[in-house]
């Protein structure tokens, strides 16, 4: 079962690249506000159905994990507030993805962006000296990532002009060369890594009862809680700019804030049964938004392209495996 449910979460979390891509229009400026509002809409249903089902579920132990990483919290307004810090750098990580997609192939920003995992797991093996990088695979990993995102760079930075046209001639879009296109999903990587140190440091707290000061089912409602907030934010702005009408009629959008929810919802259920090798699966989930990308989007990349995405999908499985074993 614990294998179904990671391949959902993989399904699930490439399907939100997918469907957030293709909502996003190339010229439209607001276009990251939007998906801002669409995911942060849904997470704020998803909240408000723990909310209930919280008050009716006294022991998460007793249901199965999916149906209480669906249906159960012991949030409280004060988790909240411990939480905040670490959701604004996870949500903030988020939106600048978002605003990536206007500018470079999902093939290209998504494996980028999927490697904040490797570079949180150096960073807490720096920081704290106990995880520190021992495994060989672990090193190779971290390695090939490196190496993997440093050749994209090089590789688009030295593309010539009238080849990137000829390859991107039967592509839904043209993309032209840009600093910011490659700068957007590695400050995405970094702050999202960032993210998961500043989780990692805010779970090792303990009260003076030797518990921690917030559970996974809080924490997950309090970034929810956050999103929808941010959502209600990207809706003001929208309706100042009278850019709501578009807003709504954008399915594509809400469907990649559907398939963020839910990703996460069985990516928790994965996670509170401690199931390692789902998260290993889980991990690869921009291996399936490449292939999207090609199918749906008809983005051709060029062979040094996909020799230095393959190489980044190689360091983000191998970190996978580490941590997930």
């Amino acid at each position: 079962m614990w294998f179904i449910f990671s391949v959902i979460a993989l399904l699930c979390w490439s399907g939100s690249d997918l469907f957030s891509k293709v909502g996003t229009a190339q010229k439209d400026k607001n276009s990251h506000w939007k998906v801002v509002f669409a995911v942060g809409f849904v997470m704020g249903i998803h909240f408000l159905i723990t909310l209930i089902g919280g008050a009716f579920i006294e022991d998460p132990e007793s249901v199965p994990k999916f149906v209480a990483s669906l249906f159960y919290t012991d949030f409280t307004i004060r988790d909240f507030f411990v939480y905040l810090p670490v959701a604004a750098i996870y949500i903030a990580a988020m939106v600048f993805g978002y605003i990536g997609l206007r500018y470079i192939e999902l093939s290209i920003s998504s494996p980028i962006c999927n490697c904040s995992g490797s570079l949180a797991f150096l960073l807490c093996s720096l920081i704290w000296p106990d995880e520190a990088i021992k495994n060989p695979l672990a090193i190779i990993g971290v390695v090939a990532v490196s190496l993997g995102i440093i050749s994209l760079g090089f590789v688009e930075s030295h593309e010539d002009d009238e080849l990137r046209a000829l390859r991107q001639e039967k592509s839904n879009r043209k993309y032209s060369k840009s600093v910011l296109a490659l700068l957007l999903p590695v400050i995405y990587l970094v702050v999202d890594a960032l993210g998961t140190v500043a989780d990692e440091y805010l779970f090792s707290i303990e009260d003076e009862f030797g518990n921690g000061i917030i559970t996974d089912y809080a924490s997950n409602s309090a970034f929810e809680l956050t999103f929808f907030l941010l959502a209600v934010v990207a809706f003001i702005v929208l309706a100042v700019k009278k850019d709501l009408p578009s807003l709504f009629k954008n399915r594509a959008i809400f469907a990649g804030g559907a398939c963020e929810t839910v990703g996460q919802i069985f990516y928790m259920a994965v996670m509170f049964a401690d199931y390692t090798i789902g998260m290993v699966i889980i991990s690869a989930y921009c291996v399936l938004s490449v292939l999207w990308s090609a199918i749906f989007l008809r983005e051709r990349l060029s062979a040094k392209h996909y020799l230095s995405v393959g190489i980044t999908i190689l360091g983000i499985i191998l970190i996978g495996i580490v941590t997930g074993g």
